[in-house]
């Protein structure tokens, strides 16, 4: 606790001591002009960032950015310098705008913000209809309006295709991770299954937000498509092991499994409709009658 404690005065002393000696300060930037030296400390932020700014706006990612697990990004983010979310390395960035999530460290946050940096935060995505709108608050943040319409336009147009393909008898679907928690009313995920056409069992059964779900009421409900997360975790974790259990696999057959990787869905994107169409062609594989199937 001691040295916790001396490591963070030490930051603090750090600061101080660059606010004295450094001419420049957040306040010098122009109010009306666009940022140019913007960093962000969020892994969905890191994405949003690279998707809506010119590349020379970009000042730093978070360290998460590169990790080609979890962000769809990632060889585009290996450009750009790192941060560890500290709010002294960042603040010796010189940022004129910080971009950062609701759940990012609020301790740097504040201390940034004292120091007189702008910093706008993002909420999780938790809809479909959220992910145009935070292209466009972007946008708007940063002066790039009309690279951020044009990336509206785009991801509009491939969800549209979408839901016009998608079956409109529901296929019964479910999600399903690790130490069985599962996607209910008031997800992404939920959003995804719904424009591809699948019902998602979690809904039916009044789950909201992320809630476990027993394997016995999984198994009861029997879901024609499985939605499961590819594993990221090396050995194979104890909280996979569920995703094993004979049960599921009596229950569900197997043209009715889907592993996608999270990081379709972990941040609200337009990449999310590739996991709407991996999740359209689920459905239409389980669903197709013994006609369809012959052809």
């Amino acid at each position: 606790m001691v040295a916790r404690q001396s490591s963070w005065i030490g930051a603090l002393g750090l600061i101080g001591l660059c606010t004295a000696c450094m001419p420049w300060s957040a306040s010098n930037a122009a109010e009306n002009n666009p940022p140019e030296r913007i960093v962000s400390m969020n892994l969905c932020t890191d994405q949003l960032l690279m998707l809506v700014a010119a590349p020379e706006q970009v000042r730093a990612l978070s360290h998460l950015a590169s990790d080609d697990t979890l962000a769809v990004m990632s060889e585009e983010a290996a450009k750009y310098p790192v941060n560890h979310g500290r709010a002294e390395e960042i603040y010796l960035m010189k940022p004129d705008l910080i971009l950062a999530g609701t759940f990012t460290r609020h301790t740097s946050i504040n201390l940034l913000r004292e120091l007189g940096i702008r910093v706008e935060q993002f909420s999780p995505v938790r809809s479909l209809d959220e992910i145009p709108a935070n292209l466009r608050k972007l946008g708007a943040i940063i002066g790039r309006e009309e690279a951020a319409e044009r990336l509206v336009e785009a991801f509009e147009n491939e969800l549209a295709l979408a839901k016009e393909s998608a079956r409109t008898n529901k296929v019964p679907a479910a999600v399903y991770y690790a130490n069985s928690y599962t996607s209910g009313d008031r997800t992404l995920m939920n959003e995804v299954m719904s424009a591809a056409g699948l019902e998602n069992i979690a809904k039916r059964l009044n789950l909201s937000g992320t809630k476990g779900l027993p394997l016995e009421l999984l198994v009861m409900e029997a879901p024609e498509v499985l939605i499961t997360a590819r594993e990221m975790v090396h050995p194979p974790a104890l909280a996979h092991e569920v995703l094993r259990h004979p049960a599921l696999y009596n229950t569900i057959h197997s043209q009715g499994e889907v592993a996608i990787d999270s990081k379709y869905t972990i941040c609200g994107l337009p990449s999310v409709n590739v996991a709407v169409e991996m999740l359209r062609i689920a459905g239409d594989r389980v669903a197709r009658t013994p006609e369809e199937k012959q052809q």
